[in-house]
Order: structure tokens, then sequence, then C-alpha cells
């Protein structure tokens, strides 16, 4: 197909299309004259893929690519694809943030024998939330987070347990899985929030 098929096929125009590659976000057609090239069912699923990235992961397009890098490179052992695929998650820290409070979050997991790299932004991003917390007055304190992680552990286990055997499937399954699950849990929790209040209240 050529790029205006393409442009049709996933909704994204062609100057779009042009961006992608001249980014290396969407790999070069097959080229069959100087000016045009022919273009597959690979590159269909790839533009959809940085659609997914951007819009429903949020994803910087400069985070994209780095997410696409690993990918489609061959060879990265299970661990590095994970922390690659968490780490474009990690939101940027602000100028000038309150550091007050920092610190809670690493004790508390150690008090739950949780083996997580004491080093990971993730305890940086988790203690801001929980100060934030603190902030707000919501009472989120360690006998109510030991219940929420007790829940996390079980989504973790369903993770881990889906990724395939393949090395191509399993880059693919962590790094998609990581970056566009959370919206779907987040919403997840919405509606569950919604199903036990209305049970509770017993309301039609």
């Amino acid at each position: 197909m050529r790029l205006a098929e393409l442009s049709e096929r996933t909704g994204v125009s062609v100057a779009t299309l042009k961006y992608y590659l001249r980014e290396g976000l969407l790999h070069p057609g097959a080229t069959v004259s100087r000016t045009q090239a022919d273009y597959g069912d690979s590159h269909v699923e790839r533009v959809r893929l940085v659609r997914a990235l951007s819009e429903v992961g949020g994803l910087s397009l400069a985070t994209v690519g780095r997410v696409l890098e690993v990918i489609t490179t061959p060879g990265q052992d299970w661990i590095t694809v994970l922390e690659t695929a968490q780490r474009s998650l990690v939101r940027p820290r602000e100028p000038g943030a309150d550091d007050d409070g920092q610190g809670r979050a690493s004790p508390w997991l150690q008090s739950r024998d949780w083996h997580v790299d004491p080093h990971d932004p993730f305890l940086d991003e988790l203690d801001r939330a929980w100060l934030a917390c603190d902030h707000a007055g919501i009472g989120l304190d360690e006998e109510r987070m030991d219940h929420y992680a007790d829940q996390v552990v079980g989504i973790a286990e369903i993770d881990v347990a889906s990724v395939p055997a393949d090395p191509e499937g399993a880059v693919r399954q962590v790094v998609l899985g990581t970056i566009l699950l959370d919206p779907v849990l987040s919403a997840l929790r919405k509606l569950a929030q919604q199903h036990v209040s209305m049970t509770r209240t017993q309301r039609p």
C-alpha cells in the first residue's frame, strides 16, 4: 500500500506519517521508485502502537521512540525490558518540589519484605504521592497502605504470569502491558468504587 492508503487505514494524516518516518518511529517502506515506497501490515501495526503509547499511554514521542527501540532490539533480558517500560512512566521531578516527608515509602516496603531497587525512581514518586495524601488529610496510614499493597501484589502476579515465553512476545507484553494497562486499572478501580458504594447503600 502507498502512504495515502496507510493514512486511511490508521486514521493518521500523511503529514504525521512522514514525521514518524523522519523521526524513526515508523520503519521505512519497501522502495518502489525514487519518490514512492510500499507499506505493509507491519507499518499499520507500528502506527497504531505509536498512537496507543502517545494517546493512551500519554508518552511524549521522544519517549515513544525509546520504548520502540527496546521492543525492536533483540536479546534484551526480561528485567531490562521491564525497567525500561517502567522508567518511561516516571514523571519528571518538578523544580523546587517539596522534599518534606521523603523516605517513607522505602522503610515501609522493607517492612513488607518487597524486593525492589532501593534507588528506583518510583520510590520517590510513591513518597511524593503519599505526602500529597497526608497534606490533603486523606488518612493514608501504613495499615491502609498494607491493604492496598496486598491487592496490588495480586495484580502484579497476573501481570507477570501473562508474559509469553518467546523473547519478542515478552518484550512487547511487558512494555505495552506496563504502559497501557495503567489507564485500564484506573478506570476499573473507579467503576469498582461505584459498584461497592451502590451495593452497600442497596440502591438499584
